[in-house]
């Protein structure tokens, strides 16, 4: 695939524009995009029909298949999976695999019939409804799987890297069932990783931590290019603590309790210091120790991690928020 016209597409999703650089080339990622962990090839295998009264087996035709991304491109070498599928449904509802192979090109010998082959590329694919005729020779297949792929990254404000054990990525389709919700096609993506599509638009959910920083994003997957789309978190990390003074000892066995705003509680921990990812805003931290409570607002601004000190002499107002967390406990 040498010859397939390169292009490397960059994305931001979010509030700013931004140039962004990436450490790897843009031919090193296509290179990437191209291959799989595992790519050698299978044995040819045959696909034949059992005959009434012990008769031997039709002899199988031999049938090359080889695959493009774009119709114009070069055959891909590497990373395909071929199935060959039988068109009558076993017992079981299904239909019964009767060839595979892995790799670039395949060959199968397959008996006349019909059959539907699939071909996989990641999470792309195509399937061809083939029929081998029984007598002549059949041409070679080329099936083009219209395909391309994006890799996923996020940054926090502006242009601050995250660790990649904090982002996880969830793909949907683009299209919005009756009942409100998409279509879930990949599921805890992590960054960097490279994504095999189908051409076509994708609702792209990115998650910084596990409390509320999300952010949702529609990215488009062109054939035979690979997408580098970087999403932009309003967000940052926040670490809690409660001191007797400015600059003083975490107090240990504190229990924490994060709300909005508006009152909605957010995140709860027991711990000396409670560290989590906040999306930008508003916030009252609430901290109960020795069946004492303290309290204080804070904000979070998107980029700029923070460590927020709560002291002892923050003592709340028994009453509203603070009185029903008491209550609760």
């Amino acid at each position: 695939m040498s010859g397939t016209s390169l292009a490397v597409c960059r994305i931001l999703a979010g509030a700013l524009a931004l140039g962004f650089a990436f450490s790897a080339s843009a031919e090193d990622a296509f290179q990437s995009f191209r291959q799989l962990d595992s790519t050698a090839k299978m044995p040819k295998l045959n696909a034949f029909s059992a005959l009434p009264g012990g008769a031997s087996p039709v002899a199988g035709k031999d049938v090359l298949f080889d695959a493009k991304l774009t119709s114009d491109g070069e055959v891909m070498q590497e990373g395909l999976v071929w199935r060959v599928f039988s068109p009558i449904a076993g017992e079981d509802g299904k239909l019964p695999l009767v060839a595979s192979s892995e790799g670039g090109s395949a060959a199968f010998q397959l008996v006349p019939g019909e059959y539907f082959v699939n071909c996989a590329f990641g999470r792309a694919g195509v399937t061809k409804k083939l029929i081998v005729p029984a007598d002549g020779k059949i041409a070679k297949q080329t099936l083009v799987l219209e395909a391309g792929g994006f890799v996923l990254n996020a940054v926090a404000g502006a242009d601050q890297r995250i660790p990649p054990n904090q982002l996880s990525f969830s793909i949907y389709s683009a299209e919005v069932r009756d009942n409100g919700d998409r279509a879930l096609i990949m599921a805890d993506v992590k960054p960097n990783a490279i994504v095999r599509l189908n051409a076509g638009t994708y609702h792209v959910v990115s998650e910084y931590g596990d409390v509320n920083a999300v952010v949702r994003a529609d990215i488009q997957v062109e054939a035979g290019k690979l997408t580098q789309a970087v999403l932009q978190h309003r967000a940052a990390q926040i670490t809690l603590k409660l001191v007797s003074q400015p600059g003083g000892e975490a107090i240990a066995d504190t229990a924490w309790s994060v709300l909005t705003a508006a009152g909605d509680i957010v995140n709860e921990s027991v711990s000396a210091f409670s560290t989590m990812i906040l999306s930008e805003g508003e916030y009252l931290a609430v901290a109960r120790n020795k069946n004492k409570i303290y309290q204080r607002e804070f904000t979070v601004k998107a980029g700029r991690n923070t460590e927020v000190e709560v002291l002892l002499r923050d003592t709340p107002q028994v009453a509203g928020t603070a009185q029903a967390l008491t209550d609760r406990n």
